[in-house]
């Protein structure tokens, strides 16, 4: 009866979507301030809807209701209630909704706290944003109903899928969707203000939050992901350009774009065009990956559906999306004309040729996922695009970018000094020269490209600490009026500090850990002794063990150095007991200058095992400049500028959708 109750709020959320997409709009057009106000509340509505159904499917999960059809096939009565839980979304069908509950609850944010929004754009964001729901509760009910009942219903569950039995998998997917998703608010003020035909510092103040939001949600969903594919899959990796990791990376790296865009038309009221199709394109690409994910096009751990029929479904919303954003774009853009005029060398310069290359590498990026399938589509066969591809393309792309990052913080509004500007960098590029030729000295005889990188870095970091310097005045000042001046920094102004500083920390971790690694596969007995990066495994031995859904092979190395012990690792090999598939769990001793990590494999006929030891040196780097990027974007957005006191909008007597003089 739950279950039914859940299908039934569903019917009721797709009637209460369209009522949003429709009234409001009309209501926008007619000035109707009844009609507009209804968008608000369907708004509420929608998201209360959409609720009463993720919870009546977890519902299901959590008391094993095997009778419903997507339980059966995703859960398992010995499964730990954690990942019961995180069942609920491990699917298709569950992370659809999932999908789906997070785009309501951004549209009921605008609803609740957009009151000082104009009517008419809080009424058009409103409309747009429900159009999208409407898309998708549609797909749900034609194609992927998470309450279709199984008769007779089967005695056990035939489990979740090994690989997302992980702490790491229970928060990725929720994580990285409030990105994915929160993208949409962004896509639904563009086209609202394409719509009006206006876009100004007001409406960039207003969209800005929101565009942060989404890209800190998703910057935490990438790192999270991240970090599991190294801890969990036993590869040692941490990144491999999966089609389905770049479905996420693209728009991260083109709302990254889309935020520093943002900046120049609140400040100069200028790349307002620019910024508009920056937002609409972020989300498509959101659209685009999960087209990737579901339609069976990609085969992938990440990857939930195989049915073509629905890929079919979410290719069609993605050309009304997509191709009416776009159509809207090419109408209306021409008549946003921009405002402030700023020479090239300015930091509006600067924060374009960012976006620029962060739209070019986005668009490698996309060229690399999507080749071939669009070659084996055409029946040129099957191709790989990898790692190679990427570091002959993504790579060269970002070395200007982040020549530039230290620099463009650097330069004045409109008109900037480049001698100035390079002239308070002399200490950085001091820094990143002398990091540069340490990291040469250390790591003799191994990639040159691993030093250049941690030049990169210090050049990053050390520029930080210099623009910082130059706003507080230090040295200028006596300290206590410079520390004075900190405290009076806005938090926007942290936060992008914080930001590049979690990029020179990733700059430097993934170098480290791609181009400095060590590794050592083979097989050991009790007693042996392996050497590497300095440390010696004694391994120990192995035995049987059982979890509360699997059986395990638990093995232990004694570690030392210098004959001194420092640790013992104990990685697993898993089996579960209801599919038979077998999973790795590594053992890693992690440390500021890298990570040891073991992994234990199928064991021989004279008694040993396969082992596979790694040192990855400063890979730890990765996940903790990501951090920093993600506190960085929480410290932006908890800027009271960003919440509050938007730029009032001067009305102005105009037809509706009739774009204002400038």
């Amino acid at each position: 009866m739950i279950a039914e109750l859940g299908h039934f709020a569903l019917i009721l959320a797709l009637c209460v979507a369209v009522a949003q997409a429709i009234l409001p709009l009309a209501g926008a057009s007619r000035r109707d301030a009844g009609w507009m106000a209804a968008g608000s509340s369907a708004a509420v509505v929608q998201l209360l809807l959409i609720a009463a159904a993720f919870a009546a499917l977890t519902h299901a999960f959590v008391t094993s209701d095997f009778s419903v059809k997507l339980v059966a096939e995703n859960s398992h009565s010995l499964k730990p209630l954690i990942y019961k839980i995180s069942g609920v979304w491990g699917n298709h069908e569950g992370s659809m909704l999932l999908w789906v509950l997070i785009l309501a609850l951004f549209g009921a944010l605008i609803a609740l706290f957009g009151g000082n929004l104009p009517p008419t754009l809080r009424a058009r964001v409103l409309s747009v944003q429900a159009m999208i729901g409407a898309g998708f509760l549609a797909f749900i009910l034609a194609t992927s109903n998470p309450f279709a009942r199984l008769f007779p219903p089967p005695a056990d569950g035939n489990d979740l899928n090994p690989l997302l039995q992980d702490p790491g998998l229970a928060f990725h997917p929720p994580v990285l969707y409030a990105g994915y998703v929160g993208f949409s608010i962004a896509f639904s003020f563009a086209v609202a203000a394409l719509i009006e035909g206006r876009v100004d510092a007001a409406w960039a103040r207003w969209v800005r939050p929101w565009t942060l939001l989404a890209w800190s949600f998703l910057t935490a969903g990438i790192a999270l992901g991240s970090w599991w594919a190294y801890y969990e899959l036993g590869w040692g990796g941490f990144w491999y350009w999966d089609p389905v990791e770049n479905a996420s990376f693209m728009p991260w790296l083109v709302g990254t774009a889309l935020l520093h865009s943002a900046v120049v038309v609140e400040r100069r009221d200028a790349l307002k065009s620019w910024t508009i199709l920056l937002a609409i394109l972020t989300f498509s690409l959101s659209l685009i990956g999960t087209f990737l994910v579901r339609s069976g096009v990609l085969t992938s751990v990440h990857a939930f559906a195989t049915d073509p029929g629905r890929g079919v479904f979410i290719l069609a919303l993605l050309v009304i999306a997509i191709g009416g954003s776009l159509a809207l774009y090419a109408w209306r853009a021409p008549q946003l004309k921009g405002g402030g005029l700023f020479a090239p060398l300015s930091r509006e310069g600067a924060l374009l040729l960012n976006n620029l290359i962060l739209a070019t590498a986005a668009a490698t990026v996309f060229i690399g996922t999507l080749y071939p399938l669009v070659l084996e589509a055409a029946g040129g066969g099957k191709v790989s695009v990898g790692p190679p591809y990427y570091n002959a393309t993504f790579v060269p792309l970002m070395a200007p970018l982040v020549a530039a990052m230290a620099v463009g913080p650097m330069l004045a509004w409109k008109r900037g000094d480049l001698s100035g500007a390079l002239g308070r960098l002399k200490f950085a590029a001091a820094t990143a020269l002398a990091a540069l030729a340490a990291a040469s000295a250390l790591t003799w005889g191994r990639p040159v490209l691993g030093a250049i990188a941690m030049g990169a870095a210090a050049w990053i970091a050390v520029g930080v600490f210099a623009e910082l310097a130059g706003r507080i005045r230090l040295g200028d000042l006596p300290l206590g009026q410079s520390l004075a001046r900190a405290r009076g920094m806005p938090r926007s102004a942290w936060g992008m500090t914080l930001a590049h500083l979690g990029l020179a920390g990733i700059i430097a971790g993934a170098a480290g850990a791609a181009l400095w690694s060590e590794e050592k596969i083979i097989a050991m007995r009790p007693g042996q002794t392996v050497d590497l990066a300095g440390y010696s495994l004694l391994f120990e031995g192995a035995e049987s063990r059982n979890g509360p859904n699997y059986t395990s092979v638990h093995g232990v190395f004694a570690v030392s150095r210098n004959r001194t012990p420092v640790t013992k690792l104990e990685p697993e090999k898993r089996r579960y007991v209801v599919g038979g598939q077998e999973t790795t769990e590594a053992a890693i001793r992690t440390t500021a200058a890298g990570d040891l990590y073991a992994v234990i494999g199928d064991a021989q006929k004279d008694g040993g095992y396969v082992v596979r030891i790694y040192y990855k040196p400063l890979v730890a780097w990765i996940w903790a400049g990501a951090a920093v990027m993600v506190l960085g974007g929480l410290m932006s957005l908890s800027d009271r500028r960003l919440r509050i006191g938007a730029p009032a909008r001067r009305e102005r007597d105009l037809a509706p959708d009739a774009a204002p003089a400038e």
